[in-house]
């Protein structure tokens, strides 16, 4: 089983930044980053854009989603870009989907679903390149209580089945739902009981 990790901090202190760093969408000034046994922060441009379909998933606040493509597309979307066929791809969105309870949707545009819908949505695109590592950006930030417990219990069910997650959150409760929990300040990340965060937990 991966690791679920949640991060914690006040606005500004970096944990987005964090995030897209590991994602290789940002370069650190210093310091290593490995993911998938690759170290990202020495990959070009295209080379980082292959890691990131290979083996990143990233979810976030306001979902993203195409407008203009159903639920279906946008998941298939994402198949797509990751390398599989067609044929795949429709498959892997289709089953995504009916994982996560939205295959009645799939030909729905986003602006038809409810917020938590969107968020699942999001979620099966992130899924679609079937990721080493699952980052995910205030994913309720946008949610009311009901559709932040769904988004929690859908995390906390992904990590069972075997997915390492990295969370973003202001909020104590989404945070409680990961195995282990952070603190970041002024841009570090804040060593809790027993951990050496000069080690920076290990990669990806």
């Amino acid at each position: 089983m991966g690791d679920f990790v949640a991060i914690m901090g006040p606005s500004g202190c970096g944990k987005s930044t964090l995030l897209n760093l590991v994602a290789a969408l940002d370069q650190p000034d210093e310091g290593a980053i490995a993911v998938a046994g690759s170290r990202v922060e020495r990959l070009s441009a295209a080379q980082s854009a292959r890691m990131r379909r290979r083996h990143i998933g990233m979810i976030f606040q306001f979902f993203e989603l195409v407008p203009q493509m159903s639920a279906l597309e946008n998941v298939k979307l994402a198949a797509l870009l990751s390398g599989a066929s067609a044929a795949d791809s429709e498959r892997r969105a289709t089953t995504l989907l009916d994982t996560l309870g939205l295959l009645g949707r799939a030909g729905d545009l986003p602006h038809t679903l409810s917020g938590g819908q969107r968020q699942r949505v999001a979620i099966a695109r992130a899924l679609a390149n079937r990721p080493t590592l699952l980052l995910a950006d205030e994913p309720t930030g946008a949610l009311d209580s009901g559709g932040t417990r769904e988004i929690i219990e859908l995390l906390q069910r992904l990590h069972r089945d075997g997915q390492t997650i990295v969370l973003v959150t202001h909020d104590p409760e989404v945070a409680a739902a990961a195995l282990r929990v952070v603190h970041m300040r002024d841009g570090c990340l804040e060593a809790g009981p027993g951990e050496d965060m000069a080690d920076g937990g290990g990669p990806a």
